[in-house]
């Protein structure tokens, strides 16, 4: 394709950048507009990154620019409003984790975007990395046999300054939720995308260090569909964070890895652990300390979806999974049953 897919940023926030630097490395994208209620945090991310436009109003935006698709990165509790917004003006939407923060605010932005002809994408880089789709792939071909447990460990921390940074921060009402909802959907779109469905879940959580609304330590029972059994830790209370860590295992092995590679692969077959460069521990306690790698695969994605009309790599319906999951956990602390989903 001659013509370039042109690109605007609503929210330039701390994740903005990661956007930013993808978009205007891809050679089949342009970042035209960047949005912000704040106008000078999007000049200064539009300066950065080349872009022509400014905004701090989105539906000026989207009725002004000549936009192909939007980033959704404002707080979480704004997804819906933004992601309907585009879907009706016609722009395609990539969409930071986690989709929405309710079931309702996911089922008015999923049919939005179906009913408008238009792409629903959204952000779980960790799926793009080597050690975790070599892992799928291993699951997939059955060299683990039966799976019997499959845990997800994501210990991060977060300080007290964090979360006064931002009024949003730690908050139900925008946030959705801490640890789980904000950090550890990543891992925890991670481990149900290698294990398969949740059937039930109980769990505790609260918020053991810090002065916020939101759990910032959460511990979850897991029951999958497939039979198999399940631990979640998630935390931003941890100091200092922890390397994510995910633990499969199966009748005929084990693979065990983090951000910073594989820890275990023992196999019944005797393959030895795929060789791949060393990662980092992303993020565990500074939000900012995230290469835009991940991103770049994802926008990719998005752009070749939309020219050869297909649903993207990570769609609206399978993004809410995460979080369908992550509500449940809270509904299990809340009320002391297990859920089923």
């Amino acid at each position: 394709m001659s013509k370039k897919m042109r690109f605007a940023i609503i929210g330039a926030g701390v994740i903005a950048p990661l956007h930013a630097r993808a978009i205007v490395s891809h050679p089949e994208a342009e970042l035209a507009a960047v949005v912000d209620a704040v106008p000078e945090k999007a000049a200064k991310i539009a300066e950065e990154f080349g872009a022509a436009h400014v905004y701090t109003d989105t539906r000026q935006m989207l009725q002004e620019c000549d936009v192909d698709v939007v980033c959704i990165c404002v707080p979480s509790g704004g997804h819906r409003d933004a992601t309907v917004a585009a879907a009706e003006a016609g722009k395609h939407v990539l969409c930071e984790k986690p989709l929405g923060i309710t079931k309702a605010d996911m089922d008015e932005m999923i049919e939005a975007c179906r009913s408008h002809g238009v792409k629903l994408a959204t952000v779980f880089q960790k799926r793009t990395t080597p050690h975790a789709l070599l892992t799928k792939k291993a699951i997939n071909e059955g060299k683990l046999g039966k799976l019997v447990l499959g845990d997800a460990y994501l210990k991060y921390y977060r300080s007290p300054e964090y979360y006064k940074s931002a009024g949003w921060r730690g908050t139900w009402a925008i946030d959705g939720g801490g640890a789980l909802m904000n950090q550890g959907v990543h891992g925890i779109d991670i481990i149900r995308w290698m294990m398969g469905e949740v059937d039930s879940v109980f769990a505790y959580t609260a918020p053991l260090i810090h002065d916020i609304e939101v759990e910032d330590t959460a511990v979850a029972v897991l029951k999958y569909k497939n039979g198999a059994f399940g631990v979640i830790q998630g935390t931003t209370s941890v100091n200092p964070g922890q390397e994510p860590r995910f633990e499969i295992h199966g009748e005929h092995g084990t693979i065990i890895y983090g951000d910073s590679g594989f820890k275990v692969w023992k196999t019944v077959d005797g393959d030895a652990a795929p060789l791949v460069s060393e990662g980092s521990a992303e993020g565990t306690d500074d939000p900012n300390a995230i290469s835009s790698d991940g991103h770049y695969i994802l926008i990719d994605d998005l752009i070749q979806a939309v020219w050869e009309d297909r649903e993207p790599l990570i769609s609206g319906e399978e993004a809410r999974k995460s979080v369908d999951l992550i509500l449940a956990i809270y509904e299990s602390s809340r009320t002391g049953k297990e859920i089923k989903l």
